[in-house]
Order: C-alpha cells, then sequence, then structure tokens
C-alpha cells in the first residue's frame, strides 16, 4: 500500500514540480540575460573612463564622459580633502593633550627638584650645608707653595732661602739648606 502511495505522489506531483522549474527556469534565463547586457555597459562604461574605446562615442556621449569624470574627482577631492582634515583634527587634539602632559610633568618636576634639597637636609639630620674644598682665608698664609722646584722641603721658606742664598752661597749645596738649619 505505502509503494502505490509513493508513486502516486511522484506521478501526481512531479508534473507540477517540472512546470514549476520550467517557469523558474524561464525566469532565472531572463533575469540571466539581464545582469549580463547590465555588465558589459558596466565594462564598457569602466573601458570608455579608462580612456579606451573612445572612437564609437559622439560628442554628446564624450561630453557625458567628461562630465561624469569631472564629478567623480570633484567628489574624491572633498572626500580627501574630508579626511585629511579629520586626521588634522585628530593631531591637533593629540598636539593639545601632549601639551598638557608635558605641562604636568614639568610641574611635577619643579616640585620635586624644590623638595630634593629639602629632603636631603632632613635625611642628613640638619640643615644643608654645602662643602666647600677651599681653606679657611686664615691658613692660607700658613703653607707655602713650592714654586717650581720638585724638591720637597719640610719647612722650606724661599725668602729666607734666597736671602740665606747670597749670604752663604758656598755653605749650601745647590741653593738649599737642611731644613734643620732653618
Amino acid at each position: 500500500m505505502m509503494k502505490t502511495l509513493e508513486k502516486y505522489q511522484k506521478c501526481s506531483y512531479s508534473t507540477l514540480d517540472t512546470s514549476r522549474s520550467v517557469a523558474e527556469t524561464q525566469q532565472s534565463y531572463q533575469e540571466y540575460l539581464k545582469l549580463k547586457a547590465r555588465v558589459e555597459v558596466l565594462q564598457r562604461s569602466q573601458r570608455n573612463l579608462l580612456g579606451e574605446d573612445l572612437g564609437p562615442l559622439n560628442s554628446k556621449d564624450l561630453d557625458q564622459l567628461e562630465h561624469q569624470l569631472e564629478s567623480s574627482l570633484k567628489q574624491i577631492r572633498s572626500t580627501k580633502t574630508q579626511a585629511m582634515l579629520d586626521q588634522l583634527s585628530d593631531l591637533q587634539n593629540r598636539e593639545q593633550i601632549l601639551v598638557e602632559s608635558n605641562k604636568s610633568l614639568r610641574r611635577k618636576l619643579e616640585e620635586f627638584s624644590a623638595q630634593v634639597p629639602l629632603r636631603l637636609a632632613w635625611e642628613a639630620g640638619g640643615p644643608n650645608i654645602p662643602y666647600n674644598n677651599r681653606l679657611p682665608a686664615q691658613s692660607e698664609g700658613f703653607f707655602q707653595p713650592l714654586g717650581g722646584n720638585s724638591n720637597l722641603q719640610i719647612g722650606y721658606n724661599p725668602v729666607v732661602s734666597d736671602e740665606m742664598n747670597v749670604a752663604g752661597h758656598n755653605q749650601n749645596v745647590g741653593g738649599y739648606f737642611p731644613g734643620w738649619m732653618l
């Protein structure tokens, strides 16, 4: 019984499907032809825009093509200008943010550098006294420079030595007196 029903359904409904499929096929074919014609028109238009196959065009078609190119160029330039202005605006905003950040960092650095001497004084346990490598002024007369002589003579005084050199040239050897004779 089941096989008979299946045969019946196949025969009765298959004729309807074939009639539908023929109509759908014709409609699909018509759509295919329209799309094919549209693709050919677009390809021809593209070749014309690229400067190819301009021979068969009349002056009206050429004017229309020129107008289309000019309007496309205006649109492209407008879009490019807008993109550049947007980018410029973004860069100006970034610049402003960086300037503000730089000012903030500079203020923090100045605050930190102002606090460093106070922190060093605090850590040292008292006021920050700068170290001076020079000896006090009163002790400068105590030490005498050796001058151009490379021999170290303890207690050597060039003024006294020169006076003694004149008086007793024969007694000293090489112009020097031993330290115990002074």
